[in-house]
């Protein structure tokens, strides 16, 4: 079934100002072909500061391009996720791999935010999964618990824990892995987020847990908030998450044409700990390993240290 399409609003950078409106938004949104661009324009699908523009309107910092993506039909996602705890402020679910967290991309209404609201309309995510990762996603269901919850995160007082299956048998037992995380070139999207030299600040602390032949079991505790920091580290330290589509050893995407959205790898959000923001208790919050990634284990030889020790 086609969803009900989408307006997007956009601000115009400083460093995109000159811009051709035909060129920024081809270049920005490789979705759509340059002629499917200019059609959209032509056809008075795209607005400028609320009027109708033109192929080469040329562009000035500040101003706000509203466009129309007409309705589309979405893949098809798992369509549900479990409770693992639930109270008047906030809630906590578990997501399966292959459901995005927000809207984006090729999902509109197809996402874990649109499901919650169902029975949650007030739920709000405080912070999300990529769409391949399984695992613990919390809700605030007020703006007070939001802003506190959104406050532990900035000042890392929340910690989440991860478990992933990585390619290879590292020789060490713990990684403490700092490589700078920033966009890079994509073909598809224009830039996607990698290992940068000039990129931000990244930290993830990953523990190997369990070896096998060809791959291992890492327990992984991230100390900062990077796009796909997990993927990006781990390959970064030369071990990219066992069926990875993007990203290769090193922490770059190599010469490929998959999105960070494409699934195939097994990352699970396992536990999140924090101080609840209303009765101060401390909260640990576990989401069991999905079937298949239990499995997967199992295949390769890797049950025996499913316990994180940090």
């Amino acid at each position: 079934m086609l969803n009900k399409g989408y307006t997007y609003s956009e601000t115009v950078k400083r460093e995109n100002e000159g811009d051709d409106l035909l060129i920024y938004l081809s270049s920005r949104y490789r979705h759509s072909t340059r002629e499917e661009w200019r059609q959209r324009i032509e056809c008075g699908s795209v607005l400028v500061d609320a009027s109708f523009a033109s192929p080469d309107t040329n562009l000035i910092a500040g101003m706000e391009i509203l466009w129309r993506r007409p309705p589309w039909n979405e893949p098809d996602v798992p369509a549900s996720y479990q409770i693992l705890f639930e109270d008047a402020h906030l809630l906590a679910v578990s997501k399966p791999s292959g459901l995005q967290t927000m809207p984006g991309g090729r999902f509109l209404d197809k996402t874990l935010l649109s499901l919650i609201r169902q029975s949650y309309p007030e739920a709000n995510p405080v912070h999300r999964l990529g769409r391949g990762t399984s695992g613990v996603v919390l809700f605030s269901r007020n703006r007070r618990t939001s802003q506190k919850l959104s406050a532990g995160l900035r000042e890392r007082t929340i910690e989440k824990r991860y478990l992933a299956l990585i390619s290879g048998v590292p020789s060490e037992d713990l990684y403490k892995i700092d490589v700078p995380i920033g966009p890079v070139p994509h073909p598809a999207l224009g830039t996607v987020h990698a290992a940068v030299e000039n990129g931000k600040r990244a930290h993830s602390q990953i523990r190997i847990l369990a070896r096998g032949r060809d791959s291992s079991l890492a327990g992984i505790v991230i100390l900062t908030g990077r796009p796909h920091q997990i993927r990006i580290h781990c390959a970064a330290a030369g071990f990219p998450l066992s069926g990875d589509p993007l990203y290769v050893a090193g922490g770059g995407i190599g010469d490929n044409q998959a999105i960070p959205g494409d699934c195939g790898y097994f990352l699970h959000a396992s536990d999140i700990s924090f101080v609840h923001p209303e009765t101060a208790d401390l909260m640990t919050i576990h989401a069991n390993l999905p079937d298949a990634m239990e499995e997967e284990i199992r295949q390769k030889s890797l049950s025996g240290g499913l316990e994180l020790t940090f």
